[in-house]
């Protein structure tokens, strides 16, 4: 249960193109004879989202019993009424497509913009849908300035950057509160990555090289529950930390290749003001300095200087362990993200993608590039596209690096969102983040 409640709240949430709706099972193969009498089910469904969407259907006639467990009506209509403030009224449908008569894409038109569906039908007299998820949305008539318009109107404080990365130059081309410092959950780990491909182009460490699995903690996607010390390489270890956003993995790197060198990779890096992240914290360690069994040692660390917290941390080395922190701390709202987190401004963000950039690693960009953050719709525009997002309750980040189709010219989009006082939704974040990024593809 703690281990819910805190993945649920705390860092290291990855940003995936997370579906809005549920997604069905894969389908069975169908005869030709089959798929042909189904493909008139496909259509009338695709047909009927119109006013599926407006309310003018019934959820129950709809879908069938399956989704509607995985998704109970009340989601479903918070999710639609959701998606109809953000771009109009849903007008019709522009075009479906279907490659076996059950499943496939529709062009749903908003008076906004045209969302892409995918859709499933399970075979069957009443033609129920199995499988409905939104992957992307393109706005009509979209620019920089009314993206930069609806982050601003969010509650809290937003900032992003869309730059196109010159040799070790910006060339800004939108922005918004790109110099100030913004809590970016896991999108610190971009450091770790970096300083770990120095450390092999220094000849120091291999990615191949094997270690042991050290330091467990929460939200640990790819290694949840493996045995201490497990032995796993380099490489295996910074995928995960990168595409899973794992806290075993980052934590055990962390101690790996030292919490200083890291720090000066950060400075080197660029970043405008790096005692906001000195000492670089462990996620362990942020976990319990955040939470309730270590409320005496986080008051002495909030505010102190980097060295006296350096010294709290060695002090309490042994007890700042995933045993002893309080999950229960994180069931509420945003936990001292002003204080105690990882900090970067859009601006550092992008002269890091430059560091790491410049460290010409194929497996640090591998890494970067197996979650891409925004699915492949957003990404179809990109020759390459990476990614590492981050988020606890009231911070979400996302920072991608593309390779443009056409120049070749690589891009940074970077976007942040703190809220001290409530939840941030993440929805409205990720479609704002494909917007800026389609409009950088151009």
């Amino acid at each position: 249960m703690i281990r819910r409640r805190i993945a649920r709240s705390f860092v290291a949430v990855l940003l995936t193109c997370t579906p809005l709706f549920a997604a069905a099972p894969a389908l069975a193969h169908q005869s030709p004879e089959m798929a042909a009498a189904a493909d008139t089910a496909f259509a009338r469904r695709a047909d009927q989202l119109v006013d599926l969407i407006a309310g003018r259907i019934a959820f129950a006639d709809y879908f069938d019993a399956g989704f509607q467990k995985a998704l109970p009506e009340a989601q479903f209509r918070a999710v639609t009424a959701n998606l109809i403030a953000q771009y109009g009224a849903p007008v019709a449908v522009d075009g479906a497509t279907s490659s076996n008569g059950l499943s496939g894409t529709v062009r749903l038109r908003f008076e906004k913009g045209v969302v892409t569906v995918l859709l499933d039908v399970a075979a069957g007299a009443d033609e129920k849908v199995v499988g409905l998820r939104i992957t992307d949305f393109t706005m009509a008539d979209d620019s920089f300035d009314k993206v930069a318009a609806e982050l601003a109107a969010l509650p809290g404080h937003t900032g992003f950057l869309v730059a196109e990365l010159d040799g070790g130059g910006i060339r800004k081309i939108a922005a918004a509160n790109s110099e100030r410092q913004f809590a970016i959950g896991s999108t610190f780990k971009l450091y770790i990555l970096d300083e770990l491909a120095a450390q092999v182009a220094a000849g120091k460490r291999r990615w191949s090289d094997v270690v042991p699995l050290t330091h467990a903690s929460f939200s640990s996607a790819g290694t949840a529950n493996w045995p201490k010390d497990t032995p796993v390489t380099l490489q295996s270890l910074a995928n995960w930390m990168i595409s899973v956003s794992d806290n075993s993995a980052t934590d055990t790197l962390i101690h790996l290749l030292g919490r200083e060198a890291i720090e000066a990779r950060m400075k080197a890096a660029g970043h405008s003001d790096p005692s906001r992240n000195i000492p670089f914290l462990t996620t362990v360690e942020a976990f319990a300095l955040k939470g309730n069994n270590f409320e005496r040692e986080r008051a002495a660390f909030v505010g102190a200087s980097d060295a006296d917290q350096r010294r709290l941390l060695d002090v309490n080395a042994d007890k700042m362990v995933l045993a002893n922190v309080d999950g229960v701390s994180f069931a509420g709202g945003p936990r001292f993200i002003d204080s105690l987190e990882w900090f970067a401004s859009p601006s550092d963000v992008a002269r890091l993608m430059i560091d790491l950039r410049a460290r010409q690693s194929p497996e640090a960009m591998a890494a970067m590039a197996i979650n891409n953050g925004v699915g492949p719709a957003a990404a179809a525009e990109w020759s390459w596209l990476g990614y590492k997002g981050g988020s606890e309750t009231g911070v979400l980040s996302m920072s991608l690096l593309g390779q443009r189709k056409g120049d070749d010219k690589y891009v940074v989009v970077t976007a942040s969102w703190n809220n001290p006082d409530a939840a941030v939704a993440t929805e409205t974040m990720v479609a704002l983040v494909k917007r800026l990024l389609a409009l950088a593809a151009k």
